[in-house]
C-alpha cells in the first residue's frame, strides 16, 4: 500500500475511534440524565430555580479552597508541576545515583499506626490535619484501610470536602468519625450532593450538616430518598419544613427510625399529644425525636405532673421537655416558680431552659451562680 493510502486508512480508523467514542459519551450522558423515580417530594409545588440550577450553588471547586497545608512540601516548589518518574531501563550519572533518596520501607507489623507516621506520608497529613489515630487502630480494619489509601487519593476527597465548605479544624474529627468516607469514589460522593441541592438543601447547608452528621455522605442517593421520603409522610410535613429539621438534625438521615418512631407513639400514646401538637413540638424541637424514651417520659411526667404545666403550655414551649427539674427546684426554693401568663411573677419557659447557668441566675432567679451550683450538690 502506497504512504497515501496508508496516512488514510489511518485518519479514517482515528475518524471511526472519535465518533464511537463521541456516540458512547452521548449514551452515558442520556442514561444518566433520565429522570429517576424517588419516594421524597421535597420539591413539591414550590416554584423558582433549584440550586442546582445556580451557579453559586453548584459543586465547582473553589479556587480558593483547594490549598491544603500539606507536609513536607517546601515553599520553592508550590505551583510547579512534578518531574516525570524515571523509568527503571534509563542509564543515570553517578552523581544522579547519589541523590536518589529511597524511603525506608513500612514496619511489616506494628503495634500502633503511631509507628508508620513517618514512613507513610497519607498517615502524616491526616495527623496534621488532627485526625485522632488512637481511635482509627481500635477499629477493625481501619488501619489496614489507611495504609492503603494513597496520598492522592486523600488529597482528591479532601479537596471535595473543602469545597463543601467545611474548614481544617473541622477535617480531622469527621475523619475520625467516618474514615470511611475515604474510600468513596468521588462519582458518588458528588452524585449525593447533587441530589440533596435537587431537594432544594442549599450547598452550604450540605456542607454544615456533613461536618455534624459524619456518616451523611456514606449512604447512598436511594437510602437518603427513602429517609426524607419517610420523614415527609410520617409527620405530614411540608417540602420546606422537612428540609428545615433535617438541616437542623441531619443524624434523622443517618441513625436507625425504630427510636424515631417509639417517640411518635408515647408522645401520642403516653403523654396524650394530638398529631398536630406532636407535629409542632418536633418542628420546633427537633431532638425530641431521638431523645431517650425513658428520659422523655420522666422528663414530662415532671413537668406536667409535678410543676403543673398544662399540654397548651407544653405545645407553646416544647422546649420545656428537656432537661428543667433542678432550675425548677431552685426557683420553687426561691418561690419563684410561677409559670401561668396570666399570673403576676410569670416566667417564660423557654427562657427557664434555654439560657446558660449564669444568664438564667441573673435574669430569672435573681440569685449568683455559686448559689444555684451550692443548692445543686443539695439534690
Amino acid at each position: 500500500m502506497d504512504p497515501k493510502g496508508k496516512k488514510r486508512k489511518m485518519a479514517e480508523h482515528d475518524d471511526r475511534v472519535y465518533y464511537n467514542g463521541f456516540i458512547s459519551g452521548v449514551c452515558v450522558r442520556l442514561g444518566q440524565s433520565r429522570a429517576v423515580r424517588r419516594y421524597s417530594d421535597l420539591v413539591g409545588e414550590e416554584q423558582g430555580p433549584t440550586p442546582g440550577d445556580s451557579e453559586e450553588n453548584r459543586l465547582i471547586p473553589n479556587p480558593a479552597l483547594t490549598e491544603l497545608p500539606f507536609p513536607n512540601l517546601p515553599a520553592s516548589q508550590e505551583g510547579l508541576d512534578g518531574a516525570p518518574p524515571l523509568s527503571p531501563f534509563e542509564e543515570i550519572c553517578d552523581e544522579e545515583a547519589l541523590q536518589i533518596v529511597a524511603l525506608p520501607p513500612l514496619p511489616p507489623s506494628a503495634p500502633s499506626l503511631r509507628d508508620y507516621v513517618d514512613q507513610s506520608e497519607t498517615l502524616s497529613t491526616l495527623v496534621h490535619l488532627g485526625v485522632d489515630l488512637s481511635k482509627l487502630q481500635a477499629r477493625r480494619g481501619v488501619g489496614s484501610l489507611l495504609l492503603r489509601l494513597g496520598l492522592k487519593d486523600l488529597q482528591d476527597r479532601l479537596l471535595f470536602l473543602r469545597d463543601l465548605g467545611l474548614q481544617e479544624p473541622q477535617l480531622g474529627p469527621l475523619l475520625t468519625h467516618n474514615p470511611f468516607i475515604l474510600t468513596e469514589t468521588l462519582h458518588n460522593l458528588r452524585a449525593r450532593v447533587l441530589y440533596l441541592q435537587s431537594k432544594r438543601f442549599r450547598l452550604e447547608d450540605v456542607g454544615s450538616m456533613v461536618s455534624r452528621a459524619p456518616y451523611l455522605l456514606s449512604f447512598s442517593v436511594q437510602r437518603l430518598d427513602n429517609r426524607l421520603g419517610f420523614y415527609q409522610r410520617l409527620l405530614q410535613l411540608s417540602p420546606h419544613k422537612t428540609r428545615d429539621i433535617v438541616t437542623r438534625l441531619p443524624r434523622l438521615l443517618c441513625g436507625s427510625l425504630e427510636p424515631v418512631k417509639e417517640n411518635l407513639k408515647v408522645c401520642e400514646l403516653e403523654l396524650g399529644f394530638r398529631p398536630n401538637e406532636i407535629q409542632h413540638i418536633v418542628t420546633t424541637i427537633p431532638k425530641l425525636l431521638t431523645a431517650n424514651k425513658k428520659r422523655l417520659t420522666e422528663t414530662f411526667n415532671y413537668v406536667h405532673n409535678t410543676m403543673g404545666i398544662s399540654h397548651a403550655l407544653i405545645v407553646k414551649f416544647p422546649s420545656s421537655l428537656l432537661c428543667i427539674r433542678e432550675r425548677h427546684l431552685f426557683l420553687r426554693y426561691l418561690g419563684k416558680a410561677q409559670y401561668d401568663p396570666a399570673l403576676p411573677g410569670y416566667l417564660p419557659l423557654d427562657r427557664l431552659v434555654s439560657l446558660p447557668d449564669r444568664e438564667f441566675c441573673c435574669q430569672l432567679a435573681s440569685a449568683s451562680l455559686q448559689d444555684f451550683e451550692l443548692f445543686q450538690k443539695t439534690l
